[in-house]
């Protein structure tokens, strides 16, 4: 949600700050802020609204003069989003400046005891305490004052800490929350997200939960919980910052729709060798796989579509039952999980707080556990006995797009893999699966280069207020992330049916006009969804079709088509989802709205 970055070195630390918010600016944020350190002295300044309001305000950070420094860019939890309430909270004999990404959950009463004691508090914030506990504890010890003060709060929380005693000193903490070291030459970093960091450096150090470092320009120091210094290896991010532009662009979300056959091709090609499917990072035996009786795969929003999507397919190839269940629902159900299950957890950042918890539970309950995630060395892919990631390459939008295809992708590699495993399936069919696994990504270049009449048909529908995707099998998994897109990016209220449950209910909602979008790709059942599509027809609808290439029938019935290209019908979902993804981004062009940062969104969400 919130973004977070340190620096500290000898260049002006102020604009090196803002330009590592610029960088976040995609996770979402409504205020920003920056406080930097100079001679005893830190000086702070925050906006609220646009990061652009924070740059005039500093004159693009000269106005905070000094080498070491730390920003925020806030998403609201805890109070409105006002200048007060924006990071960096600061003390009030100005000794130390605070930056959180995260929720302090016993903050009420931590609050409460701080009153007590004289500590006066300004903003509404649950991050506030976090500063005056350290202005309570510090003795002249900084690393004391974070221990304890650490020690007192409970929820997850990244914090950025620098103390006007210190100079040239940063502190970072990390506790459920994303957080990231840089190690430059003669300047060190931190930040909630590597594209903060990699126009600078690409050697990074990840943090456990529950540890901290202490940050200078000469050098990084990683302690644990107790205060003990803790040897760390550095990793080396193999994308560089070129990835995280909009290479021409007007936006980064149709960047990464244009970019997702290269994905695919990123996620597929080395997992397939020599026609075999190989899943390195996945150690699960034959004999393991035999016993298990069910698989439960749990995700939230797009990811849980992927979700959805995989669900299909790893049932139908490998004669278990597969069930996909939101995790944030999962975690509070008491589920029925042990031994005897495979736990499937998708997570494009791989720091959702719902699925972090979710995948905690079931672990808890001596499940064997699976990640997909896109970020090497996150959470989720820690926690998890098995990893598989998409490497799809940092995605900026706040709408997912190459997230989402490359987790369906996965998804589909890993059912292949274990139907063979598992004796579901022949030579025959598994050749079939791989090699159409393995045409993803040309085939979804052919469903871009089949629908550049996008743009016209979004110019013809873009002033509906309220609209229905409907879908059999598949082709329903896929409505789900097709209507998720719209809405999200467009503001246009619409909604996702299993088409035949339109007559037990929703049907009732189709009036003249009313634009119905209906995915027609899973051609076992076209006929059945031509019947629901003549049924919104004759109550006034206009349907715009998705069909698969070379399908004559649709015109008949559909006001408008889209296509995706012929393949098998287990893996058309990857595909069919592209032409509805640049629907929603050029109805959202239409309309005006802020595309890469739809309103009241974060790309990562970290809290509950």
């Amino acid at each position: 949600m919130c973004g977070i970055v340190g620096y500290t070195g000898g260049a002006s630390a102020g604009p090196i700050l803002l330009e590592g918010l610029k960088r976040l600016e995609y996770r979402g944020y409504d205020s920003a802020g920056i406080a930097v350190q100079e001679s005893g002295v830190i000086h702070a300044s925050k906006a609220s609204g646009h990061l652009q309001h924070l740059c005039e305000k500093t004159h693009d950070g000269a106005d905070l003069p000094g080498l070491c420094g730390i920003g925020h860019t806030r998403w609201a939890t805890h109070g409105a989003p006002t200048e007060t309430n924006a990071h960096p909270h600061v003390s009030d004999d100005g000794k130390f400046a605070v930056v959180h990404n995260g929720i302090i959950e016993n903050y009420a009463q931590l609050r409460e005891e701080l009153t007590q004691r004289g500590f006066v508090f300004h903003s509404e914030t649950d991050t506030e305490v976090v500063v005056h506990l350290l202005d309570y504890y510090y003795k002249g010890d900084l690393k004391a004052a974070v221990m304890k003060t650490v020690a007192r709060l409970d929820g997850s929380f990244a914090l950025g800490v620098v103390c006007a005693d210190h100079p040239g000193e940063l502190i970072a903490v990390k506790s459920a929350s994303p957080l990231i070291l840089g190690l430059g030459v003669g300047e060190n970093f931190f930040a909630s997200d590597v594209t903060a960091l990699v126009s600078h450096t690409r050697n990074v150090i990840y943090l456990e939960d529950g540890e901290f470092a202490s940050l200078t320009s000469e050098g990084i120091t990683v302690f644990d919980c107790a205060g003990r210094e803790v040897s760390k290896s550095i990793s080396r991010v193999v994308w560089d910052v070129e990835a995280a532009e909009k290479g021409g662009y007007e936006h980064f979300m149709l960047k990464e729709i244009m970019e997702q056959p290269r994905a695919l091709k990123a996620t597929i090609e080395p997992r397939v060798r020599e026609g075999e499917i190989v899943l390195d990072g996945v150690e699960l035996t034959r004999q393991q796989l035999q016993g298990i009786r069910r698989v439960v795969i749990t995700a939230c929003g797009s990811a849980y579509h992927a979700g959805c999507v995989g669900s299909y397919i790893m049932e139908e190839l490998c004669r278990i039952p597969v069930e996909a269940e939101v995790a944030s629902e999962l975690r509070y159900r008491n589920p029925l999980i042990g031994e005897d299950t495979l736990v499937i957890v998708i997570s494009q950042s791989g720091e959702t707080a719902d699925t972090i918890a979710a995948l905690r539970e079931c672990k808890a309950r001596g499940a064997r556990t699976l990640a997909i995630v896109n970020v090497v060395g996150s959470t989720v892919a820690k926690l998890a006995d098995d990893v598989l990631y998409t490497w799809a390459g940092p995605e900026i939008a706040v709408a997912t797009t190459k997230g989402y295809t490359t987790q369906v992708a996965v998804l589909s590699l890993l059912s292949v893999y274990m139907a063979r495993e598992l004796g579901r399936i022949d030579e025959d069919r598994y050749r079939a699966l791989v090699n159409g696994i393995c045409s993803l990504p040309e085939r979804c270049q052919r469903a871009i280069d089949l629908n550049t009449h996008v743009q016209y048909l979004a110019k013809r529908y873009h002033n509906n207020s309220s609209l229905f995707f409907i879908g059999r099998n598949l082709d329903y998994a896929a409505c789900l992330e097709a209507s998720l897109k719209l809405k999200e990016i467009s503001y246009i209220h619409s909604e996702a049916y299993a088409a035949g449950e339109l007559k037990h209910g929703t049907i009732a909602l189709i009036d003249e006009g009313r634009l119905v979008i209906s995915l027609c790709c899973y051609e076992a059942l076209f006929d059945k969804l031509v019947s629901n599509v003549k049924e919104v027809k004759a109550r006034g609808a206009k349907v715009l079709a998705v069909a698969q290439e070379g399908n004559r029938r649709i015109f008949a019935e559909a006001d408008d088509v889209l296509f995706a290209p012929h393949m098998d019908p287990l893996l058309i979902p990857v595909t069919e989802i592209v032409p509805l993804q640049l629907f929603a981004y050029y109805v959202a062009k239409e309309n005006g709205c802020d595309i890469d940062k739809p309103k009241n969104l974060a790309k990562s969400v970290t809290v509950e």
